[in-house]
């Protein structure tokens, strides 16, 4: 079991890092309600990909190692792109608030940080403990993570304003490319 809870806190690291990203740009100090939604929506996310994964099999894993990182590279990296338009918006005094209760970002987001949990999945075939116990652990885990993130970055984003939008659009960026360049780099 120990085995499980090292793959799900591997896999929610990507999660953690959006999290604290999304906690750091949301506009009021997110509530520990608001908190645990965006984790709940990691969590799901991240316990479904490897189920979708599993249920795949083999040759759904090789299309999907193929271009996992591409589309959480293009994901990410548009949802960080509309972050940082939003920051460098010059705000106009009858301007709308930004929807912060947007789910379509949230739910990208949450897909391009579990694209790799599928290709992972098809390795739950092999290992003796059942599917869905270990897709309920990483789920967990990630709901944990993920929640915990929002609350850091919400605490950060307090002190640094709209630039904490701008800060996170740039840490999905940069998580994007850290992806692509992990996945290019393990196949050079």
């Amino acid at each position: 079991m120990l085995t499980v809870f090292l793959l799900a806190l591997a896999l929610s690291a990507d999660a953690f890092a959006a999290a604290v990203a999304r906690g750091a740009s949301a506009g009021p100090r997110p509530g520990l309600g608001r908190a645990l939604k965006i984790g709940a929506v990691f969590g799901l996310a991240q316990g479904v990909m490897p189920l979708l994964g599993w249920t795949g099999g083999r040759a759904a894993a090789d299309v999907v190692q193929a271009y996992d990182h591409w589309l959480a590279f293009a994901l990410l990296g548009a949802v960080g792109v509309h972050m940082i338009l939003e920051a460098l918006k010059p705000l106009e005094a009858d301007q709308p608030p930004l929807d912060r209760e947007a789910l379509w970002p949230l739910l990208v987001t949450a897909v391009a940080t579990s694209l790799d949990a599928a290709a992972a999945g098809v390795t739950l075939a092999f290992r003796p403990e059942p599917v869905l116990l270990t897709c309920a652990v990483i789920a967990a885990v990630t709901f944990a993570v993920s929640t915990l993130g929002v609350l850091a970055g919400a605490t950060l984003g307090s002190r640094i304003g709209r630039r904490a939008e701008l800060l996170g659009g740039l840490v999905l960026i940069a998580l994007g490319t850290r992806i692509l360049v992990e996945h290019l780099a393990g196949r050079g």
